[in-house]
């Protein structure tokens, strides 16, 4: 019963869908053996039966002259006030963006300039603490301005209440000019990977650490 729809979705292609489906379906019967509700996990047997998640490549710039251009180009868009503080804050952070997308001013400090993002929001589970650099701070403070400092920090257009849209960055870059195959908005981690290592400043497991999203981020 767990395995034929586990298969539909694969069918369609969401193999990494089907994989969470069923680590989700784990997780409820695991808590259902716990408190007597049920006696085994039977999606446990299945984690050979799905094909394994094909990797996702995210579109990203990797030379220094072309982030160069791509920072100018942020620059001198014109586009919704809280739009353009996201597309500068972006180049900055250490993060995914949807972990960006729904940060909250209360997880902000700024005495200590820390963004800690907590665990529940984190794709490694585990809390993210992030240094801000003077740059991101004075960012900050601009949206503070906009948005109040209340609720999410980079809110929809619409409404307060909800985080901005998955596509707004993405979108705003083929506003730009830069189709999906030159950068996207998770692209910024590669972009920030490549170069970090290839300065030679840091070492590569502590700039690897940080991409896995564990604690202890790194500001750019």
């Amino acid at each position: 019963m767990m395995l034929a729809p586990l298969k539909k979705l694969e069918a369609r292609g969401n193999r990494e869908t089907a994989k969470k489906c069923r680590s989700f379906a784990s997780r409820v019967f695991r808590y259902g053996a716990a408190t007597g509700r049920c006696t085994t996990d039977p999606t446990a047997i299945l984690k050979g039966a799905l094909l394994t998640p094909q990797a996702r490549h995210y579109a990203a710039i990797l030379e220094p002259d072309k982030l160069g251009e791509l920072l100018r180009a942020i620059n001198a868009f014109e586009c919704y006030p809280i739009t353009k503080l996201a597309l500068k804050v972006a180049p900055h952070i250490f993060v995914r963006p949807g972990e960006m997308r729904h940060g909250e001013w209360q997880e902000i400090d700024f005495e200590k300039a820390i963004w800690t993002i907590p665990a529940g929001k984190m794709k490694a589970r585990r809390t993210h603490a992030v240094p801000l650099s003077r740059q991101v701070l004075e960012l900050l403070r601009e949206l503070q301005a906009i948005t109040g400092g209340q609720g999410y920090i980079f809110p929809a257009f619409h409404t307060r209440l909800r985080p901005m849209s998955e596509n707004t960055i993405n979108s705003s870059f083929r506003r730009m000019g830069y189709s999906k195959d030159e950068m996207t908005a998770h692209g910024f981690r590669s972009t920030a990977s490549t170069l970090l290592n290839e300065s030679g400043l840091w070492h590569p497991d502590a700039i690897e650490l940080n991409r896995a999203g564990s604690a202890g981020g790194v500001g750019l």
